[in-house]
């Protein structure tokens, strides 16, 4: 049951978007959205929560893994982050939705009010706990008309389809090819797409033959059930270090396992950054011209003992080749030791050609230093598209799909 001490579920509601927009985290703005979140009671979705915890902009476990080393299987989203996706998604009244990822059906309520009256939302989980739960939910809060079904989110919903608007609130590492068939040409699908180790919120305008993005944000998600292409493993013998990557990279970490223990070479640039400043974008360059970027995350103790700190120990992107090893580094200037601190940005290689990678690395972050918030262009082409139909760019292939990455 909620309960609180002090201010309304109103004015708590109010609070949070009022930070929200103040924060403005993608630099686009939509009133509606900002009106469907202080109108929605994200509360009513999370009877078990505080009414403080369900206005705090966190992310809430609905439903835990029993493997407590894994991720929960259901999550309410962070409030800023259903924000500025729904704002990616440019919901009309009388719009046509699909969503896959049903939580709480918090999310669901939102698209229902967005789309009004004359609108319909369906939202579907693989889960069929989850998604009792969200009809539960959606039935005691007035949104009986949201259609909940219980099936994979790759099959879409054909029988509801076309849609004018589809979003995913899991990761995907691959675009089913029903998604195309069920998303009108010119409709917009937002999805948390991975790539390269990085996960990010991409819109995606329907086009005849491809769909091309418009906006490019930071997020992270529950990855979806079902969808292997991600691989995983330690490269030091002490489980201390570990690498993730894509099925189409030739990277394998069993080659790595001496070249953290060989001599390192360390490349500095001239960019830097304040302490809360993002150098994301140097991932995404990385991603958009070294097809072997990847990502690196290293426990506190394997520093401890020597190796040389990334640039984010949690998540930083690297390159890999063969026996050789390069990621992301940072270390505070000596400029102005009593103001705000300053990092400089550089690379750090190990093994045979860890010094070539460093110096890749550098070249990438030279290449977004003066032009910090251009974000790429990701267009998707059906899977069986001829590279002659393929617009400049690097090219990822998956399953269902050929992602090109543009700068």
């Amino acid at each position: 049951m909620n309960t609180t001490t002090g201010a309304s579920p109103e004015d708590l509601r109010n609070r949070l978007v009022d930070a929200i927009v103040k924060e403005d985290t993608i630099g686009v703005r939509d009133a509606r959205v900002d009106t469907a979140m202080r109108t929605v009671p994200r509360h009513a979705f999370l009877p078990d929560a505080p009414l403080e915890e369900a206005y705090a902009n966190k992310s809430v476990t609905i439903k835990e893994n029993p493997d407590v080393d894994a991720l929960p299987l259901s999550c309410a989203s962070q409030p800023d982050v259903v924000h500025f996706m729904l704002v990616q998604l440019a919901v009309r009244e009388g719009d046509n939705v699909f969503e896959i990822g049903a939580g709480t059906g918090y999310n669901a309520a939102l698209l229902k009010y967005l789309t009004g009256p004359s609108g319909h939302v369906t939202t579907c989980d693989i889960d069929p706990d989850v998604t009792a739960y969200a009809r539960r939910m959606l039935d005691a809060n007035g949104y009986g008309d949201v259609r909940v079904v219980t099936r994979d989110g790759a099959l879409g919903a054909p029988e509801s389809s076309p849609y004018d608007r589809v979003i995913a609130a899991v990761g995907m590492w691959d675009l089913p090819g029903t998604w195309w068939d069920q998303l009108a040409v010119g409709g917009r699908l937002v999805v948390p797409l991975r790539w390269r180790g990085l996960s990010r919120s991409v819109a995606f305008r329907r086009e005849e033959t491809r769909m091309r993005s418009d906006s490019v944000k930071m997020c992270g998600f529950l990855p979806v059930i079902g969808q292997d292409g991600e691989r995983n493993n330690y490269i030091d013998d002490n489980r201390l270090v570990r690498l993730y990557w894509d099925q189409d990279q030739d990277i394998a970490p069993e080659l790595l396992r001496d070249s953290l223990s060989r001599s390192k070479s360390v490349a500095w640039t001239n960019a830097t950054v304040g302490p809360v400043e993002s150098f994301d974008g140097v991932w995404l360059r990385l991603s958009a011209t070294e097809r072997q970027t990847c990502r690196i995350t290293v426990n506190p103790a394997a520093m401890e003992v020597g190796l040389h700190r990334p640039a984010s120990p949690a998540l930083s992107p690297a390159l890999v080749e063969g026996d050789s090893i390069a990621y992301l580094t940072l270390e505070r200037t000596a400029e102005n030791p009593d103001g705000e601190p300053r990092f400089r940005l550089g690379a750090v290689g190990y093994g045979p050609a860890g010094t070539d990678l460093a110096e890749r690395i550098c070249t990438q972050i030279h290449a977004w230093s003066p032009a910090r918030t251009a974000e790429p262009v990701l267009t998707a082409y059906p899977a069986d598209t001829p590279d002659s139909d393929l617009t400049d760019g690097a090219v990822i292939d998956r399953p269902s799909v050929r992602l090109v990455i543009t700068y």
